[in-house]
């Protein structure tokens, strides 16, 4: 049959991505406890096309991806991105991948056990030149507001946040490891399931251990940082406040600062609007 894709295009300009993008598909991760972990991704993946192509082999990514769905370890992600790339005859090739991830939880004082789902996500991306491959994890917690326990005669705001902790693939790591790293710097962690003791034990806690955003990411920074195992990594934080109509947020990040351009004030006075 006649190969349409392949024709070529006479307009001479390449695509950065292209690709199939909200794929949901089941797939099978490495777990800590558990051995293998079973869950369902929304995943993307792309590559770019070079000029002379008038389209790309969607079918391709697809074609790929069942063939390593079953371990979709970081290593095999990378291994995934090179066969794209090879398949479609592309200099690069991306993927982000968005799943839940679930750990079994015992209660504080009751030792019950449930489940808690974290939210997950892989971005890759593989060309001639290397490869790059971000994983991060979102970890609820509870924190207790510093300064509202201490003006208050009695009790203090509390509120559920989010904390996504995002790292640059250096030696193997777990999951689990992260999201314990996040939950042990909030003011308490979160369960799914909690009996009254260990709703009395969680609530004092919490009250005993008063986090702002910003200690909060401090913290998980602080930990992070003396693993010293991840060339870059981010920490954000965002409290959904229960006094307030709005979120608190922080963020901070590993990075070399020193390889950022300075812009200064004269730069940005000198800065000329562009004419289109």
């Amino acid at each position: 049959m006649i190969d349409v894709q392949s024709q070529l295009d006479e307009r001479k300009i390449p695509i950065q991505k292209v690709g199939v993008k909200g794929v949901r598909y089941p797939i099978t991760l490495l777990d800590k406890t558990e051995k293998l972990q079973h869950t369902t991704a929304v995943v993307n993946l792309y590559a770019d096309l070079p000029h002379h192509f008038k389209g790309t082999h969607m079918s391709r990514f697809i074609e790929v991806f069942e063939e390593f769905r079953h371990d979709v370890s970081m290593p095999n992600v990378l291994r995934m991105l090179r066969k794209i790339r090879a398949e479609l005859e592309a200099d690069t090739a991306y993927a982000d991948m968005h799943f839940p991830y679930f750990v079994k939880k015992s209660a504080p004082v009751t030792g019950q056990v449930s489940v808690m789902s974290y939210d997950c996500v892989y971005e890759a991306s593989c060309s001639t030149k290397g490869h790059r491959f971000v994983a991060g994890v979102t970890v609820p917690v509870q924190t207790v507001c510093p300064c509202s326990k201490a003006i208050s005669d009695g009790g203090a705001h509390n509120q559920r946040g989010l904390v996504t902790l995002r790292v640059s693939l250096g030696p193997f790591f777990w999951f689990e490891d992260l999201i314990r790293i996040v939950e042990e710097s909030g003011s308490s962690e979160i369960f799914t399931l909690l009996k009254r003791e260990d709703e009395k034990f969680v609530t004092e806690r919490a009250y005993a251990h008063p986090r702002f955003v910003e200690d909060v990411v401090r913290e998980v920074y602080q930990k992070v940082d003396a693993l010293g195992i991840f060339p870059w990594f981010s920490v954000e934080a965002e409290n959904f406040e229960s006094i307030h109509n709005h979120s608190a947020y922080a963020y901070v990040e590993k990075s070399d600062r020193a390889a950022l351009p300075a812009v200064t004030g004269q730069d940005l006075d000198q800065a000329k609007p562009v004419e289109l």
